[in-house]
């Protein structure tokens, strides 16, 4: 399985013409998965694992999912890119237009898997963060700003 330490990631520049087919390629899946993700972690609070997950969603609570999807191609910003023996992994950063404040939080960061031959790409994650804040405390989020750095993810 490639990871941070086993593939070199490339720079962030804004997409290419390869990049912007494979998202447009996952965007349904891309749409539908963020949806779900969302209700999942907003309806499910008395589950183990998804104890503090409305507050991954927060910068976003008052959108609609209608809202919260309404992105497209021109939405995508910028790209960051690693080859390894399996494929091409994607990583991307996507406005949200329904949030006012570009920069405040109003993106969200994907990746994708891209194999070789004839396979489509593959939408492999959404990035969602857990971190550790000043207090000691926990803070979570899926809702980026445009100065938090494209960096590689598992989830």
């Amino acid at each position: 399985m490639a990871t941070a330490e086993t593939v070199d990631l490339g720079p962030v520049h804004p997409p290419k013409e390869d990049s912007i087919t494979a998202f447009e390629q996952i965007l349904p899946e891309l749409k539908k998965t963020l949806v779900h993700l969302r209700h999942d972690y907003n309806t499910n609070p008395s589950h183990p694992f998804l104890e503090h997950e409305p507050e991954y969603f927060a910068a976003a609570e008052h959108l609609s999912d209608q809202d919260l999807v309404g992105f497209s191609p021109d939405d995508f910003e910028a790209v960051r890119v690693a080859t390894s023996a399996y494929g091409i992994h994607l990583f991307g950063k996507l406005r949200i237009p329904a949030l006012p404040d570009p920069s405040g939080p109003s993106y969200i960061h994907f990746r994708v898997f891209i194999g070789g031959g004839d396979e489509p790409p593959k939408l492999h994650s959404i990035h969602t963060e857990e971190r550790q804040d000043s207090s000691g405390g926990k803070t979570y989020r899926a809702i980026f700003t445009k100065n938090d750095e494209l960096e590689w993810f598992d989830t």
